[in-house]
């Protein structure tokens, strides 16, 4: 029995292997490369961001290949996100609507800015992005080869201890969009929100954001909505172009975060790949149900053996983590910390998006549907 165990075991960390092998980056264009033809708008949502746009809107001053339009949606703000964009010369501000019934906010705030671009291109922005300077031509010129969605994760910059404990919740969204998996090299079954493009004769032909106005994770369902229309998904990495601080507002923004996306992301996964993703984090968690057995003199398999399993994974989260983000070796060597905080928050997602129908974001409640 105890072999079959560790069989099981060692069976799931090459799961995770094929799960996330390489996470497929967003190359920088070379001096020589010819800029993209296409105008682009930039689009960016916006709601109580204050203390993030205004470093985004720095980095859009400083690109090679300018945006010949950047938009910023002032989601009915609170603070002083509408007068730091206003600053900034070259942005048009969109004074937010109130919300419509029917719709979540980010898909409504998107919406509303996509009706002032005039680029043939739409680079949809969150406001806690920062690109490099060379970032923004590097995108089209992606688009430009691949087509369709082009989503790209940002690179997560992780400054305090706290925010060390999405470090599960990255891994499991590059897991579940397969485009990390061998072979792929970036064909993937999902977005990631925070940098999408598209040509805007592309978006209008899938019916852009009001075609997924009521779903909570509009990234993924827009990804679907692409692939229904035969229209190609790809999502690569950030690397060192395009890079976001998830959660700097607190533990408590982190939670609500993620509560509001993993239960509603794994109902939209294939079954294979679900399977496969519970089979990893199933392994996992048993390494620490073995630690655990050997801390306190019980242990049901030998030590050594328990101790080998968890240094395997310890090395494949490191691994795995480096290509995300700044996260700190301590965390993929203490994995068990934020594995546990990964299954409490999607035992609150599920209960939330399954139970109670209804999340919390933004000050907003949003109720849990799905796009038809």
């Amino acid at each position: 029995m105890e072999d079959l165990r560790v069989d099981l075991v060692l069976a799931g960390w090459l799961v995770g292997w094929w799960l996330l092998w390489r996470v497929p980056k967003l190359v920088a264009r070379g001096a020589d490369d010819a800029v993209p033809a296409p105008s682009c708008s930039v689009v960016v949502p916006a709601r109580d961001e204050a203390g993030t746009i205004g470093l985004l809107l720095a980095s859009l001053e400083r690109q090679q290949r300018p945006p010949d339009q950047i938009i910023v949606v002032d989601d009915q703000s609170t603070d002083a996100t509408a007068s730091i964009a206003r600053a900034h010369g070259r942005v048009t501000l969109v004074a937010g609507a109130p919300l419509e019934p029917g719709w979540t906010g980010k898909s409504w705030a998107c919406h509303q800015g996509v009706a002032a671009a005039t680029g043939e291109v739409l680079v949809f922005l969150d406001a806690d992005v920062v690109l490099a300077p060379e970032a923004l031509g590097s995108l089209l010129g992606e688009h430009e080869r691949s087509g369709g969605l082009l989503s790209v994760q940002p690179f997560h910059r992780v400054e305090r201890a706290y925010e060390q404990l999405s470090a599960m919740f990255n891994i499991v969204g590059f897991m579940g969009v397969g485009s990390a998996s061998p072979g792929r090299e970036g064909a993937a079954r999902g977005a990631f929100g925070p940098c999408l493009v598209t040509a805007r004769d592309a978006y209008d032909r899938v019916g852009g954001h009001a075609s997924v106005r009521a779903d909570v994770v509009e990234d993924l369902a827009l990804a679907r909505r692409y692939a229904a229309s035969g229209e190609p998904v790809r999502t690569l990495g950030g690397g060192s172009l395009v890079s976001f601080r998830m959660y700097p507002g607190g533990p408590a923004s982190l939670l609500e975060g993620w509560s509001k996306n993993m239960a509603i992301g794994a109902r939209s996964l294939p079954l294979a790949r679900l399977v496969a993703i519970g089979w990893w984090v199933t392994s996992c968690l048993m390494t620490v149900q073995l630690l655990l057995g050997a801390a306190i003199g019980q242990p049901s398999l030998g030590r050594p053996t328990a101790v080998m399993l968890a240094a395997l994974f310890a090395v494949q989260w490191a691994a795995m983590l480096r290509q995300l983000g700044s996260f700190s070796w301590v965390t993929a060597l203490a994995y068990p910390v934020p594995l546990v905080a990964f299954v409490v928050v999607c035992i609150r997602s599920a209960y939330l998006t399954i139970v109670r129908r209804e999340v919390r974001w933004r000050g907003r409640t949003v109720p849990v549907t799905t796009s038809r």
